[in-house]
């Protein structure tokens, strides 16, 4: 992976001319200013010799101009690690080169690479820092990761849930002849209804995880999303007790189609919208939104790392309890579910789905203050008609 210059250890300072050109002055600084990769140069003192936009960007620091000249423990307190990088920095024997550091500041991971600077004599005169931040690289390992464990598992799955599907066929049929023959034992036809209740929902988790584990066939249009949306909330209202949770939609008129699959995506939001009608229990708020984004800040999607895509972004935020820390990290993994008689597969299907929409779905969370699913989805290629 490479995200940092491959030249750690050195630099040397350039040969001092005679009478340096302003030209050179300007250009150097414009040039470091304008890069990429991160960029903090401190003295031999400690004092901040540098600090360039995408530094002050990623440490949330003012204009680096005003930084220089202040000691770096200063400057970067927010920060212990990469105080303690740049600390060790004149007493290390081999300095780090491409390494990665996640800050507990930000929870950002970097990759950097930490490189001497010595004058034209050979003396040690500072140290630099040239870094990169990976946080979205590290996302996309972690998709990667997770779609091989869910491949895994399905497999599995697919075995099981053909194996156990015939034998509860059998538990039915035999429990309803059996309710026949004790139709005059109310104590029997109550155990024999609850046989065949619960070999009902054992099935119904049966046919979920066959579900999962199928691959998804898509059938893609150009698909408005206020139409899906207004699907989702009328598919809900008949399968989920809203009671008196308030929804409000709010999908701009000129929003442009997505390239989706209609009923697909329709199943993709009428899941979070029941999963936060149950995060509300009856009461509370659900706002659902969606707008254009056309640049990587505003959350459009960058395919390939290049450039940012038209891209639709749903969002579906409840006010209810939020989700635990602890429960938050693991809510798109099969089959981990906090519900009683959940099969732990919604979600995971939710991102399923999304995945092969070559879009992406994320969640924030705050412990009592509500949870908000976004979905991004790519705009599609203009062509005629709108899927409904």
């Amino acid at each position: 992976m490479s995200f940092a210059p491959a030249c750690a250890g050195v630099m040397h300072m350039p040969k001092r001319a005679a009478k340096p050109s302003r030209l050179t002055d300007v250009f150097f600084r414009h040039m470091v200013g304008n890069m990429r990769n991160g960029v903090l140069a401190i003295a031999r003192d400690g004092a901040v010799v540098l600090v360039n936009d995408e530094a002050c960007r990623l440490f949330d620091l003012p204009p680096g101009a005003s930084l220089v000249g202040m000691p770096y423990g200063e400057v970067l307190h927010g920060h212990p690690d990469i105080v303690r990088v740049l600390g060790g920095a004149f007493d290390m024997v081999t300095l780090p080169n491409r390494a990665e550091l996640r800050l507990r500041s930000t929870s950002t991971v970097i990759g950097y690479t930490l490189s001497l600077v010595r004058d034209e004599a050979g003396t040690t005169v500072g140290a630099a820092l040239f870094f990169k931040d990976l946080t979205d690289v590290e996302q996309i390992e972690e998709r990667e990761r997770l779609r091989d464990r869910l491949a895994a598992v399905g497999e599995m799955a697919a075995v099981m849930a053909h194996e156990i599907k015939n034998p509860l066929a059998g538990i039915e049929v035999m429990a309803a002849l059996l309710r026949r023959k004790t139709r005059d034992n109310p104590d029997a036809q109550t155990l024999v209804t609850e046989i065949i209740n619960e070999s009902k929902l054992a099935n119904a988790i049966v046919q979920e995880v066959l579900a999962f584990v199928r691959p998804i066939r898509l059938q893609l249009f150009p698909t408005s999303v206020a139409d899906a949306l207004n699907s989702a909330l009328t598919l809900v209202d008949g399968e989920a007790a809203r009671g008196a949770t308030a929804v409000t939609l709010h999908v701009p008129t000129d929003l442009p189609p997505v390239g989706g699959d209609y009923h697909q995506l329709t199943q993709v939001f009428a899941n979070l919208l029941i999963n936060a009608y149950q995060a509300l229990a009856g009461r509370g708020h659900v706002h659902v939104t969606a707008r254009l984004a056309t640049t990587e800040e505003a959350g459009a999607l960058v395919p390939g790392g290049q450039t940012a895509a038209p891209t639709v972004v749903v969002e579906v935020a409840d006010n209810g309890p939020g989700v635990p820390a602890d429960v938050a990290d693991k809510i798109f993994n099969p089959f981990f579910t906090t519900k009683p008689k959940g099969s732990g597969l919604g979600l995971a299907i939710v991102r399923k789905i999304v995945d092969a929409h070559e879009g992406r779905i994320d969640m924030t969370t705050t412990d009592g203050r509500g949870t908000c699913f976004r979905v991004t989805l790519p705009v599609a290629p203009h062509q005629h008609g709108t899927h409904h």
